[in-house]
């Protein structure tokens, strides 16, 4: 033991975060949906496998591993990929193997940012994996499938952390509020919870510099924050304000409004999945096939904001919001669909008997599929026949004359006339 061997053991001089870390699954907060399944009840009977946790800082990565520690009673080896060598990892691979001969005790090493372990640092590992000397759990920000070799991929288990929802950074202040007896104003874990953006370990550590101050107060929080608390609350009225606005902005073709609504959206911290839906949402509906290459850019934008995030994933959105507020609009496939929903809620047609499924032995006993033409053997591709059931006679897809559209409808149009004659 030496000198300062007491102090580093005591609690109290940890930070707030490492205070406040769960010892078991009762008290960890968020990832519901993961831990209702498969892995929950392999970490509930002790026989996790190897893993990668993916996911934003602050999502419990670390937190989870040393949970699948504890509950497997498995020796617990944490280095960070950025800082270890081969020659360390030797030392702990000889180390588990001694744990298992001697202790029967199962070893976890887990590996901080385990995408910047090199090739052969990963090579390395995948014969201990595989055969069990070692229970591998890597945590990181990057998207595995890019950065960790495709043989050490197919040793593990991909489990993908989502960001903290409001109310699970809520309820881990409020267990840090009641065992540490921190004073609190009633809305400043709302500002905290708002501020912190899914991540538990930058609220705890903003709560416990605001502690430093006495009572953690909207004041104290503002002068810590300064100009970063904004008027935006992501699940009040000023949220869907601001979301309606930022869709009928693009709708209405005004790109310096949309710009605008956008830039207030990611300032004020909304989840950029929430805007990339909205993006993608208004190029099939507002732009519809008036641009047919909306929806492909939108549905672009949408994967491109996931794997680069913030600060960058802002110019991808820009440049989504840009073109669809510039493009020509038609909103005829909207209009076909609800159409096309409502009949079918009211009157389910038959299907006509000569485009039924003819693949299964008898079809045609019954009819199917006789008398139908086949449209590639006739001129244009096209022949005239029915394919509306029966009493149902109608259209319900009108193209506007609005940019690509405008083609579609001739087109259309001129088959349609084909069809009467």
């Amino acid at each position: 033991m030496d000198l300062f061997s007491s102090v580093n053991d005591d609690k109290k001089y940890q930070p707030l975060a490492e205070r406040m870390r769960p010892q078991n699954l009762s008290d960890f907060a968020g990832q519901e949906k993961i831990l209702r399944g498969t892995l929950g009840k392999m970490i509930a009977q002790g026989q996790t496998p190897s893993l990668i946790f993916y996911g934003a800082p602050g999502t419990g990565k670390t937190t989870l591993a040393k949970i699948i520690a504890n509950t497997t009673a498995s020796k617990f080896v944490k280095v960070n990929a950025a800082l270890s060598g081969i020659s360390e990892l030797r030392g702990i691979v000889k180390e588990a193997e001694e744990q298992r001969k001697f202790y029967r005790r199962r070893t976890i090493l887990f590996i901080d940012e385990i995408h910047r372990f090199n090739k052969g640092q990963q090579d390395f590992l995948l014969p201990y994996v595989e055969d069990g000397r070692i229970t591998l759990i890597g945590a990181t920000t990057e998207n595995p499938f890019f950065e960790v070799n495709a043989a050490l991929l197919s040793r593990v288990k991909i489990v993908r952390l989502e960001k903290l929802s409001a109310d699970d950074i809520k309820k881990i202040l409020r267990r840090a509020v009641d065992v540490e007896k921190f004073s609190v104003e009633d809305n400043a874990l709302e500002i905290i919870a708002d501020f912190a953006d899914g991540d538990a370990r930058m609220a705890l550590n903003l709560l416990e510099q605001a502690t430093f101050a006495g009572k953690v107060t909207t004041k104290i929080l503002g002068e810590l924050l300064g100009e970063k608390i904004r008027r935006y609350d992501k699940s009040g009225d000023n949220h869907y304000d601001t979301a309606s606005a930022f869709i009928k902005s693009m709708r209405g073709s005004d790109a310096d409004a949309a710009i605008y609504y956008l830039a207030k959206m990611i300032d004020g911290g909304e989840d950029l999945k929430f805007i990339a839906r909205r993006i993608v949402i208004c190029a099939a509906e507002d732009v519809g096939n008036a641009d047919p290459q909306a929806l492909i850019l939108a549905n672009a934008a949408a994967q491109a904001v996931q794997f680069v995030g913030l600060p960058e994933a802002r110019i991808i959105l820009a440049q989504a919001v840009t073109y669809i507020a510039g493009a020509p609009k038609s909103n005829a496939a909207y209009l076909a669909i609800d159409k096309a929903l409502a009949d079918v809620k009211n009157f389910r047609g038959e299907v006509p008997k000569h485009l039924r499924d003819t693949n299964y032995k008898g079809a045609k006993t019954f009819g199917h599929g006789v008398g139908y033409k086949y449209p590639h053997d006739f001129a244009n591709h096209f022949v005239k026949q029915q394919y509306l059931p029966d009493k149902i006679s109608k259209r319900y897809y009108e193209p506007s004359a609005q940019g690509y559209e405008a083609e579609i409808k001739q087109r259309l149009e001129n088959l349609w006339q084909a069809k009467s004659d």
